[in-house]
């Protein structure tokens, strides 16, 4: 059986994942999405909620599980015996810092090639980034995240400005 793993922060998960994480699927017998923990970055959601978010997301997709790792992904793979760490590409800029990822982890891990999947040609503009900054102007985000997790993450955003989504003061930064 080949195991994939597809590591990210998913802070949210965007269409342009999903669509990552279902092409690999295909190739693979069993996919294993890893949500990252980054103590460099303030996510909007916490490591369980990225997990919650992305099992609604993938509910169709048989063979793809979700889960959480704080740690080096070389180790990871070693411990599920994966084949292949699925990245994907948006542009030239992501290869290089990718690149280089892969590079360590074969150094670490030479059981695991790192695949690289471009990004379909609607979905290259897209980020996690670009999701957090237009929702937190309230910008329409529908086009760029599954439909299925749309209201979680207009709640948060709402919430992460200091109201919720009837505009009255709600809780502070989920950290």
């Amino acid at each position: 059986m080949n195991v994939a793993i597809c590591p990210g922060s998913f802070d949210p998960v965007t269409i342009g994942h999903l669509d990552i994480i279902t092409r690999a699927s295909k190739l693979f017998d069993r996919v294993l999405v890893v949500v990252s923990v980054n103590s460099s970055k303030r996510p909007k959601f916490t490591a369980q909620e990225r997990v919650e978010l992305i099992r609604r997301c993938v509910t169709h997709l048989s063979n793809v599980q979700v889960e959480t790792f704080d740690g080096l992904l070389a180790d990871y793979a070693r411990q599920k015996g994966a084949t292949a760490i699925v990245k994907g590409l948006r542009a030239v800029s992501d290869f290089e810092y990718e690149f280089q990822m892969a590079l360590i982890n074969k150094k670490l891990y030479p059981q695991a090639e790192t695949v690289f999947l471009t990004t379909s040609a609607e979905n290259m503009y897209l980020s996690s980034s670009v999701v957090k900054d237009i929702a937190s102007y309230g910008g329409d985000i529908s086009s760029l995240v599954p439909a299925c997790i749309l209201p979680d993450i207009r709640r948060r955003f709402a919430c992460w400005e200091g109201r919720n989504e009837n505009g009255k003061q709600c809780g502070s930064d989920p950290q």
